[in-house]
């Protein structure tokens, strides 16, 4: 796992600011992970199109869809599973983050950490909304975020040491993990009732 000091790249969105972020914040990983993956050569721009418009669908019904999951379930490799192609997306995506992060195979044995989510309930419809549950939360000077997709945990990540940060006036030691597929939708059933 990799501990990282961030700050937020998050703007506005063309949809317009939300009162608690979770619009603004859910658009900048929607884009970050696009660009990336457009700029890697994973996908075409227009495969990303049709993506984004599924991930929007979703949330338009309620439900959250991480575009990484969107572009495996549309575009995926025939012979791969969905969680192998997942993974394999992840994975290149982490390349693009500094430092990048390490998958841990054991996080869905982690417990929810329910007194952090009570503590700060917009993160935690963040959390939800963006797919990335709080793996361990240490008080409010040790957090661990994880996620298949690395750049929205990247994005929760320093939206945590925003907001804990100007709690408590610390600046939070944050870890950003890799999940791998199984674990995740594990802890995203576990921590959002996904």
């Amino acid at each position: 796992m990799q501990a990282v000091a961030l700050t937020s790249k998050a703007a506005t969105s063309p949809r317009g600011p939300s009162h608690d972020g979770i619009t603004d914040l859910v658009e900048a990983c929607i884009n970050q992970t696009a660009e990336a993956l457009v700029l890697m050569r994973e996908v075409s721009q227009l495969e990303v199109d049709h993506a984004i418009d599924a991930v929007r669908r979703a949330q338009a019904q309620g439900r959250p869809l991480d575009l990484m999951e969107a572009i495996a379930r549309l575009y995926g490799p025939r012979d791969q599973s969905l969680a192998t192609t997942i993974e394999a997306l992840g994975e290149r995506l982490a390349t693009t983050l500094n430092p990048s992060p390490r998958l841990i195979p054991f996080a869905g044995r982690l417990f929810v950490p329910h007194a952090f989510y009570a503590s700060y309930e917009p993160l935690h419809k963040l959390a939800k909304a963006l797919l990335v549950p709080v793996i361990y939360a240490e008080d409010a000077g040790s957090i661990g975020v994880g996620s298949a997709n690395p750049i929205a945990a990247a994005l929760l990540a320093a939206r945590i040491q925003e907001r804990v940060s100007r709690r408590f006036d610390i600046r939070p030691f944050l870890t950003i993990a890799r999940l791998d597929y199984k674990s995740w939708s594990l802890l995203t059933h576990r921590h959002f009732g996904l």
